[in-house]
C-alpha cells in the first residue's frame, strides 16, 4: 500500500484502499459534492440483500459502458469505493424496492365518503 493511505471499511463493511477515516463523529460528506453520505442506508440495503439471499452466489457477471461523470458522482454520494460495490449497491437497492410510492397512489381519494374521520 503507497505511503500515506490507509485501509478503512467502505460503507459496505469491506475494506476500501486509499481513504482516510473522518474519525470526527460528524456525519461524512462527499467532497465531490457536499452531500453528506448516508452510510446506515447503504448499511441497511445490504444488510437486507444478505438476509434475503442475493448476495449469496456471485458467479454472475455484467458488464457495460457507462457515464464516467455517473459513476464518479454515484461513488462520491455514497462513498463507494470500487465499481463492483457501486452495482453491488445499486442493484440491492432496485431488487429490494418496495413500491410503497406507487401503492400510496393507487389508493389516493379511494377513503369512503360516509366514513366519519372525526373533523
Amino acid at each position: 500500500m503507497p505511503k500515506g493511505k490507509q485501509s478503512v471499511e467502505s460503507p459496505t463493511g469491506r475494506k476500501a484502499r486509499g481513504t482516510k477515516a473522518g474519525g470526527s463523529g460528524a456525519l461524512p460528506r462527499s467532497a465531490a459534492t457536499g452531500v453528506f453520505l448516508n452510510s446506515s442506508r447503504i448499511e441497511a440495503i445490504m444488510t437486507s440483500a444478505q438476509r434475503s439471499g442475493l448476495l449469496d452466489d456471485k458467479g454472475g457477471r455484467i458488464g457495460g459502458r457507462l457515464s464516467a461523470t455517473l459513476i464518479e458522482r454515484a461513488k462520491a454520494n455514497t462513498g463507494i469505493a470500487t465499481d463492483t460495490e457501486l452495482l453491488e449497491f445499486a442493484l440491492a437497492s432496485v431488487a429490494l424496492e418496495d413500491n410503497f410510492a406507487e401503492a400510496f397512489q393507487d389508493v389516493r381519494a379511494t377513503v369512503d365518503p360516509s366514513l366519519k374521520l372525526g373533523f
